[in-house]
């Protein structure tokens, strides 16, 4: 799968970078950050998947986190990705906030015309994951979710349905209707 690279900055000697791709999933070109410590330059590292909230872009977690001195002390890959696909243009994918663009919640639709790209389950659990250790330094049998708000429904279901995929999950401010049911 290839990567084109939005931008890549320095930060706490590692490096921030966004990417974009064609996702096979969703059906439409996504991207997602990924910070790379100074660690990585030499050897795999720990992958920690940042699942955001409704609304929020790749970028949110980027400029509003302040985690980029932590993940290099410690030698971690954070990645995160979009919250939905984009440009898909489906009819009502705009009409709502908390429905369709922004509001991916990390499933997979069932129902058209949305079944087709909105696929955000997948996306996070299949090929994001495949897409990041192929084309970076990270230790495939080391990865953890975290996540806020609507993330963390992402985050618990990801985890729950995959027991032993993940070495840890934690979701600071759950919003969990789905698991409730």
């Amino acid at each position: 799968m290839a990567l084109t690279q939005i931008s890549s900055n320095k930060c706490f000697g590692g490096l921030q970078k966004v990417s974009e791709h064609d996702s096979v999933q969703l059906n439409c070109k996504m991207k997602f950050a990924v910070y790379l410590p100074p660690k990585a330059e030499t050897e795999k590292c720990p992958a920690l998947y940042w699942l955001s909230g409704l609304t929020c872009t790749e970028q949110n977690f980027i400029s509003k986190s302040s985690y980029h001195q932590a993940a290099s002390e410690h030698g971690l890959v954070v990645i995160a990705p979009d919250t939905s696909p984009r440009g898909y243009n489906s009819k009502g994918e705009d009409e709502s906030w908390d429905f369709g663009t922004g509001a991916g919640f990390y499933v997979d639709t069932t129902e058209d015309p949305w079944k087709t790209s909105y696929r955000m389950y997948s996306y996070v659990v299949e090929e994001l994951p495949q897409l990041i250790n192929a084309n970076f330094p990270v230790e495939p049998q080391r990865m953890s979710v975290f996540s806020h708000s609507m993330g963390d429904h992402g985050a618990l279901i990801c985890a729950l349905k995959n027991p032993g995929k993940y070495k840890s999950v934690s979701a600071f401010t759950p919003c969990t209707p789905a698991l409730l049911q």
